[in-house]
Formats: C-alpha cells, structure tokens, sequence
C-alpha cells in the first residue's frame, strides 16, 4: 500500500467538506485586487485568482468582466489599461502599458496572449536596458476575439467585432469585422460588422 493511497480517502473527504467554501477564495482575489488599485473595482467583477498588478497601478476595469488566473497588468509612467464592461481576459494574459491600452464591451482575449504599447528604446551607447521606451497607444473595440497566444503590439488599432487568430502577431490596424491569422497577422476572411 502507497502513502498516496492512504492519504487519498481522508483528503477527497476533507475538499468534499470545503467545497461549500470555494466561494470564499473567489472573495478573497477580489479583495486583493480591489487593494491593489487606486480606482474602483465594480463588485460585479468575477476575479478567479488575484492578478499580478506592477507598476503605478493606472487601471480601469468596467462591470462584469470575467478575470481568470495569472493575469499580469502593469503601467509604467503615465500609462494607462482600461477594460471595458462584460470583457473576460483567460488565464495567463499580460497587459503592459507605458501610453495607453483600451479594450472594449464584451471582448474576449485568450490565453496567454501579450499585449504591450511600448517598444524599448536604442541608445547610441550605452545599455538597451538604460534606453527607456517608446509607447503609441493599442485600441481594441467591442465584442473582438482574440485567440490564444496573440501579441498585439504598439500602436495596433482593433475594430470592433474582429477576430485574431491563435497565435497571431498584430502590427498593425485590424479592420471591424475582420478575421486575421498569422505572423505578422493578415486578413483571412472578412465578417460583416455589425
């Protein structure tokens, strides 16, 4: 007989007993969330595991959103992330903003996908690390899909219902109702907007 299965009966016995209290992690990554910002946190927000939030904290979540585990959300400067109401960022999403990051209504971002409004800077001499960064502002509009594994970069504007495929590299505008795939991500199929 193994230690696992000895142990094994009386600990199903005891997460049985805590299911009841599952609730209660959920309260308290909201909490820790609502901590960590300056701005308000809807209490309609659903917060599946505490994000990691870096930097000044320069952020905005609307109602609803649907916020899944591992999550990392930063602002540097006088940048700024705002998420628009009914919005749900999958597990393992990172958002960093030096300018501006906006996400619309009911955008669905999957995992692990990256989207970052600055670039490091090159210096002359010296190392790139001391050459600071260069931000343009990333908009992505209401009810877009963006597939898991994405990057969106600098300066990138997404319409609204728009689709990203996995994986895909964004560089540049995405037209409303588009579906884009690839690296750098291209047009594949155009969905009527509506």
């Amino acid at each position: 007989m193994t230690i696992k299965s000895l142990l094994l009966p009386p600990a199903v016995a005891v997460a049985r007993a805590a299911r009841p209290f599952a609730g209660l992690s959920r309260l308290w990554a909201f909490a820790r969330l609502r901590a960590s910002l300056p701005t308000r946190v809807p209490d309609s927000v659903v917060v599946l595991g505490a994000p990691e939030i870096h930097g000044t904290a320069n952020i905005v979540l609307g109602a609803e959103l649907y916020l899944y585990r591992d999550l990392h959300l930063e602002t540097q400067g006088h940048g700024r992330i705002e998420i628009g109401p009914r919005a749900v960022l999958s597990r393992g999403v990172h958002i960093v903003s030096f300018g501006s990051v906006h996400i619309g209504e009911g955008t669905m971002i999957g995992e692990y996908a990256s989207i970052r409004d600055a670039n490091h800077a090159f210096l002359a001499d010296g190392p790139l690390r001391d050459g600071g960064h260069t931000a343009e502002p990333i908009w992505i509009g209401n009810n877009v899909w963006i597939g898991r594994g994405v990057t969106i970069l600098a300066g990138a504007r997404i319409g609204d219902r728009a689709v990203i495929g996995a994986n895909a590299v964004v560089t540049r505008d995405v037209a409303p109702g588009a579906v884009v795939a690839g690296v750098p991500a291209r047009p594949i199929v155009s969905r009527r907007a509506a």
